[in-house]
């Protein structure tokens, strides 16, 4: 398998799936929201979406599986699995509000080798394999060089339908309202973590997400040299629910925070 070509293709099917996304965003009517659960919402654009890209995907790997938000195809791969989201941020979407993305991951065995973030509305694609650093439209990236949280901006999400753990998480978001350059909340955790490894956040924090909210962008912070931690400081991020993600000093300086406030 050339992985730098198969990385080229997938960031071409995502592209192409995103000019259907902008088409039909001026399209999309209040009948066509589904609700999954408490402030989880659906729509036939999400489906379609996924469609579209599962069928292209089978075509790159026939024998691959699929861990899909949507549950368009069943299938779990022997070694290889993608892991998709065909619209991050589909709340933003219904409400034409510009952050939405698609994120696509690809895992060999347990590992992730290839990911793929591709923030729609300013036509941004960020794609990394296992063979190479981390790029934005062709050009490589980086995370920030900023050392201390105190001159950090930080991305968060909050809690929309697990409030379970929501006094830790509020004692976390006071200690950095107070003490960082700002947070911002986007609405979509694959565009927070593009923008870490793009060195726009210095670190992103949040719990209850699923694999395909993170799988992608976490594999590409970690390529464009930032770390990647649950609360813990455990590696149990893509499936565990919860994650951090940042530069090399400040994710740090956030693990910190969390193990004193989560552990």
């Amino acid at each position: 398998m050339n992985i730098e070509r198969l990385c080229m293709c997938v960031c071409g099917v995502v592209k192409e799936t995103g000019i259907f996304l902008r088409e039909e965003l001026s399209k999309i009517k209040q009948s066509d929201i589904l609700v999954k659960g408490h402030n989880d919402f659906v729509t036939y654009v999400d489906k379609t979406a996924e469609k579209k890209l599962v069928n292209a995907f089978l075509k790159l790997i026939p024998e691959s599986g699929f861990i899909a938000e949507e549950n368009t195809l069943l299938k779990t791969g022997e070694h290889y699995n993608w892991i998709i989201d065909p619209l991050d941020g589909t709340t933003n979407f219904i409400h034409s509000l510009p952050c939405f993305s698609i994120s696509v991951a690809l895992m060999r065995d347990q590992q992730i080798i290839l990911g793929v973030v591709y923030e729609i509305n300013k036509d941004e694609c960020f794609y990394a394999h296992e063979k190479g650093p981390a790029f934005l439209n062709g050009t490589i990236i980086n995370v920030s060089e900023i050392s201390t949280l105190k001159d950090s901006l930080i991305a968060t999400g909050f809690p929309y339908n697990n409030f379970d753990r929501l006094d830790q998480y509020l004692k976390v978001f006071n200690y950095c309202l107070k003490n960082t350059h700002g947070i911002r909340r986007l609405g979509s955790a694959a565009v927070d973590l593009a923008y870490v490894a793009c060195g726009r956040f210095e670190v992103f924090y949040e719990y209850g997400l699923k694999p395909w909210d993170v799988a992608a962008g976490a594999f590409i912070v970690e390529k464009a040299g930032g770390k990647v931690f649950d609360f813990l400081g455990g590696n149990h991020y893509v499936f565990g629910q919860e994650i951090i993600a940042g530069n090399q000093k400040v994710s740090i300086e956030m693990l910190n925070l969390t193990k004193e406030n989560f552990g």
